[in-house]
């Protein structure tokens, strides 16, 4: 396969991905009491949200990536 293809997959993929998490989420930890031998700590979680949009456009990018690399190879 042609290096746009390749491209053009990994695009495609990415683009379901957005669309089907809509956000990446993680946990942090954080420091809530440090006082002499006392440590408290609490997890947060969370979220960085993406678009339907970057989705859509990294779909439509991969789509004509894979088009482009048909044509030329």
């Amino acid at each position: 396969m042609k290096k746009y293809a390749w491209i053009g997959i990994i695009l495609i993929v990415i683009g379901i991905i957005a669309f089907a998490y809509q956000g990446i989420s993680y946990t942090t930890r954080e420091k809530v009491v440090d006082l002499g031998p006392i440590h408290m700590t609490a997890e947060k979680t969370r979220t960085l949200p993406l678009s339907p949009i970057v989705g859509g456009i990294s779909l439509v990018g991969g789509i004509v990536l894979l088009v482009v690399g048909k044509k030329k190879g």
